[in-house]
């Protein structure tokens, strides 16, 4: 199974080396890297085949993830503009939609073997989880070959719509910068109490990490899991008081709408011709 990249940032990086620890040979797959210090790291790291530009050889491939930022997407295609055949192409670029994609990479008329993808962060540690919604036209072979590359770097879903890839966006693809915000407001409070800077850190992202990994192992909802810590006239009972009256659970609400609707804004602006 040959994969080729266009583009090798963070997120390629990501993919290639959980790729490569689930048994991807390494010669099996090519990166299209313009930056040459980039593209020795690549090849030494992962002994994988790198180079500047799209060849015949980068072409010969079963799917061709783009993985170049959004706003570097149309010019980057255009090389490719009418060459594509058969391959699978899986986009992580963040907005861009699949008609916006395939008319870019057509020639006579628009290419429509395509997934569209949403990673989010923690896949630089193979902890992501990735929204997949795939063109009409790609097969059950082509689906499953494109969950296989995006699992390389944590959970998929697949979403049968795709219109709610915005909302994905608004909930996991810009997720971790509310958790992360969430954990420097509970270290802060730490610090406040007189905790040295490195105890409230500890203290902060240990209670996030733990609370995330009983949820994912329990069958109840958050909901029963929160109330089971939550004791009438406790302290607990005191902090969830404070938070609901400043309105947190519409604040966050409110916050993945916002960042839902500026993901439409956004693939409205990057899909202009």
């Amino acid at each position: 199974m040959k994969i080729s990249f266009l583009g090798g940032g963070n997120m390629a990086a990501a993919l290639i080396g959980g790729m490569v620890e689930r048994g991807f040979a390494a010669s099996d797959i090519q990166v299209v890297e313009l930056d040459a210090a980039n593209r020795e790291r690549l090849e030494q790291r992962f002994g994988v085949r790198a180079c500047a530009a799209p060849d015949d050889q980068v072409l010969a491939c079963d799917a061709l993830v783009l993985a170049v930022k959004p706003q570097q997407m149309k010019s980057a295609l255009q090389p490719l503009a009418g060459r594509l055949a058969t391959q699978l192409v899986i986009s992580i670029a963040a907005g861009l939609r699949l008609a916006d994609l395939g008319r870019w990479l057509g020639g006579e008329r628009p290419y429509s073997r395509l997934v569209r993808c949403m990673p989010n962060t923690p896949a630089l540690i193979g902890a992501g989880i990735t929204g997949l919604v795939a063109d009409p036209t790609v097969d059950v072979a082509g689906r499953d070959l494109a969950e296989r590359v995006l699992a390389a770097v944590g959970s998929t879903v697949w979403l049968d719509d795709e219109r709610k890839m915005d909302a994905v966006t608004g909930v996991s693809g810009s997720g971790p910068a509310y958790v992360f915000h969430f954990i420097e407001a509970l270290e802060a409070a730490g610090l406040a109490q007189g905790f040295e800077p490195a105890t409230a850190r500890k203290l902060a992202i240990d209670t996030v990490l733990g609370a995330a990994r009983l949820a994912a192992a329990s069958d109840e909802p958050p909901a029963v899991l929160r109330e089971r810590v939550t004791s009438k006239g406790g302290t607990t009972a005191a902090a969830l008081a404070h938070l609901a009256a400043a309105g947190w659970h519409d604040i966050v609400v409110g916050a993945v709408a916002a960042a839902t609707a500026r993901g439409r804004e956004l693939g409205d602006e990057l899909g202009k011709d």
